[in-house]
């Protein structure tokens, strides 16, 4: 897409195991984000979702992971091929990112209007590094901004460190918000706050936002598009809406099958059978075929592609079977 503020193209991510050697943990993934955007990635924990951030940031969690092919087009330009001066401009200023656990990311020796001011002072902020500080606070619906500044981060509560840290994510006015699990570890009165700023914060910048997540409730209400990853490849795209009311790949329909809904609270609950396979158990063909009620002997041998379908994209032989209805009904739901 020519006009996405991030174009991700091909993009293969290794992570260097010990006994094997360099192995993908994410595999060539491809994803679009348009200006004003909200585009949802979903998976189970360990899919490479995460990763598929960190790539883009390149900004690993550890030094035994790297890059190994594709295109991460930011605006046109591919931040893989940027040395790392100019990488570091980027950061902040074009994109910025909330992490995961702000506990983990949040420096407890800095005060929280230290650390919000931070990226104003590395990208030379023309204005009154304070003053904007005091409004990003106001920003995040906080009380008492100058006093809330001065304060450290065991000095708030969870879901005030969260609102620091989307503060400092968004103190440059980026263009494009990496949002990673951004309402993990806090209550659901709390996730309700950090969602809503997020859509306001979206509405008043234009920023795109790129929302990692497993929750599928928090895709449904915040997400324009969903991509769905699988084993560090992406096995379906499409608008929220059309994915909820007609998935087309078979671990998608198990996703949303293992959700909890009013109408399906007195059933009991669905699981996916097995687990996601480990880096070094990656089979030849399709990744979810051990678990699929559809795997066939091709399956097995060869690797499906994303493909287009009347609506959206999926990587399945069986789209035609998934298209009828629930494979997963006789499985319990």
């Amino acid at each position: 897409m020519s006009g996405a503020v991030l174009d991700v193209r091909r993009l293969v991510t290794q992570l260097h195991h010990r006994r094997s050697g360099w192995l993908p943990v994410v595999d060539d993934v491809s994803l679009s984000i348009d200006r004003g955007e909200i585009v949802g990635l979903v998976g189970e924990s360990g899919c490479g979702k995460s990763m598929t951030a960190f790539s883009i940031m390149q900004l690993f969690p550890t030094p035994a992971a790297r890059v190994a092919g594709g295109q991460v087009l930011f605006k046109g330009r591919d931040l893989l091929k940027l040395p790392p001066g100019e990488m570091r401009g980027v950061r902040g200023a074009g994109i910025g990112m909330i992490f995961q656990d702000p506990s983990t990311f949040l420096d407890p020796l800095l005060t929280l209007g230290d650390q919000i001011a931070e990226p104003l002072y590395a990208h030379q902020f023309a204005g009154n590094p304070r003053a904007r500080t005091l409004e990003l606070i106001e920003q995040m619906g906080l009380p008492d901004a100058p006093v809330l500044a001065r304060r450290y981060p065991h000095q708030v509560s969870g879901g005030q460190k969260q609102r620091a840290l989307i503060a400092t994510a968004m103190a440059c006015a980026p263009d494009l918000l990496i949002a990673d699990e951004p309402t993990t570890a806090l209550d659901v009165t709390i996730q309700a706050q950090i969602l809503d700023l997020m859509l306001t914060l979206r509405a008043q910048s234009g920023a795109a936002i790129l929302l990692i997540t497993h929750d599928l409730g928090v895709v449904a209400e915040m997400c324009d598009r969903v991509y769905v990853m699988y084993a560090g490849r992406v096995v379906e795209q499409n608008s929220t809406a059309a994915l909820f009311k007609a998935p087309r790949h078979p671990y998608t329909q198990g996703l949303l099958n293992s959700t909890i809904s009013l109408e399906t609270a007195s059933k009991s609950l669905f699981a996916i059978p097995g687990t996601i396979p480990g880096l070094e158990g990656m089979a030849p063909g399709c990744r979810f075929a051990p678990r699929c009620p559809l795997a066939a002997q091709a399956c097995r041998e060869q690797l499906p592609e994303l493909e287009p379908l009347d609506s959206g994209m999926a990587a399945c032989f069986y789209t035609e079977q998934t298209a009828r209805g629930n494979i997963w009904a006789q499985e319990g739901r």
